[in-house]
């Protein structure tokens, strides 16, 4: 492989990922978590290696149904078929630092979303509805540490602690919300291998959502455990890097929901999906894009879902 596109400096150029909020995905309060399978996932969701700013572009289309009944907030609804697309913008800064601990790299990041939601039901055997548009929970990790002291052997280890606020908007009679109306800390550990020389990449995260009570429902979703990861070949393609691959993750919700509210019981969920992912990197590093798609193959209390990722990067 051309020098010129090495796998060193392609980890130099890695860059990150910021959740998304929604209100369909996973069952919790909600149907839902702040969790989205395949928002962390690979090596562009590494962290920075120097200091700078960098802006990303962030797509999101769910679609996800199932017939048992979920908890939305203070009722019941099954036949649950939910769409989403969301469009989210993620801001992240490094300082550049003059310290002894060279290959530690610290950033902060923040993510807007804003989403519109198309849910229908049956709540109390009659069919509701509707479409909303309107802000998410935003985003924002005050510690996001990249370590890149593993150069020659390929490796590359990152920390974050992403919280969700609850800005979003939220109503506890409606059933589309696009907020949770609950704060959500979620500490993700990563590790990625791309090889220099054979171009291969295995990416793996793993992360832990810890959920406040929701104050208008006394509901308290339970804690949430997740894996997201990445098998690809990358190689030189249109003047940068292509990559093709594999994607999956698997989530389990290790205690169940608590709460005056929660009269329905715990709806505790697993969940696990995979599908394929493309990336390209422009020969500069500055400027990355990924698309990938997640089909569920097992669930257990939330809707059967559907996604698609479409991110786009610029480092400056």
């Amino acid at each position: 492989m051309h020098s010129k596109y090495t796998f060193s400096n392609l980890l130099k150029s890695s860059l990150f990922t910021l959740v998304l909020s929604s209100t369909t995905l996973l069952a919790e309060e909600g149907a839902s978590g702040h969790y989205l399978p395949g928002s962390i996932s690979s090596f562009i969701d590494s962290g920075p290696e120097e200091g700078g700013w960098i802006l990303r572009l962030n797509y999101l289309n769910y679609q996800g149904s199932v017939s048992a009944p979920l908890p939305f907030s203070n009722k019941l609804v099954a036949n649950v078929d939910a769409k989403t697309n969301a469009l989210a913008l993620s801001v992240l800064w490094s300082p550049k630092l003059d310290y002894d601990f060279k290959d530690f790299h610290w950033a902060v990041t923040a993510t807007i979303p804003v989403l519109n939601m198309d849910i229908s039901g049956d709540v109390a055997g009659l069919s509701r509805g509707g479409d909303r548009t309107a802000l998410g929970d935003i985003v924002f990790s005050p510690l996001f540490v990249n370590y890149d002291g593993f150069r020659d052997s390929d490796i590359d280890i990152n920390f974050r602690v992403n919280i969700y606020a609850p800005t979003g908007s939220y109503d506890v009679n409606r059933l589309i919300n696009n907020g949770k109306n609950f704060w959500t800390v979620e500490p993700t550990l990563g590790f990625v291998y791309l090889g220099k020389e054979n171009g291969r990449e295995a990416s793996l995260y793993f992360g832990v959502d810890y959920n406040w009570e929701n104050p208008d429902t006394n509901y308290k979703s339970g804690t949430q455990i997740h894996f997201d990861g990445t098998l690809a070949q990358h190689f030189p393609f249109m003047g940068g890097l292509g990559g093709a691959g594999v994607t999956g993750y698997w989530y389990d919700q290790v205690t169940g929901d608590s709460g005056s509210g929660a009269t329905f019981g715990e709806f505790k969920a697993e969940a696990a999906g995979v599908g394929p992912v493309l990336s390209w990197v422009d020969k500069t590093g500055k400027y990355v894009g990924e698309i990938k798609y997640l089909k569920d193959y097992h669930n257990e209390k939330r809707p059967e879902s559907d996604i698609v990722w479409f991110k786009i990067v610029s480092k400056f």
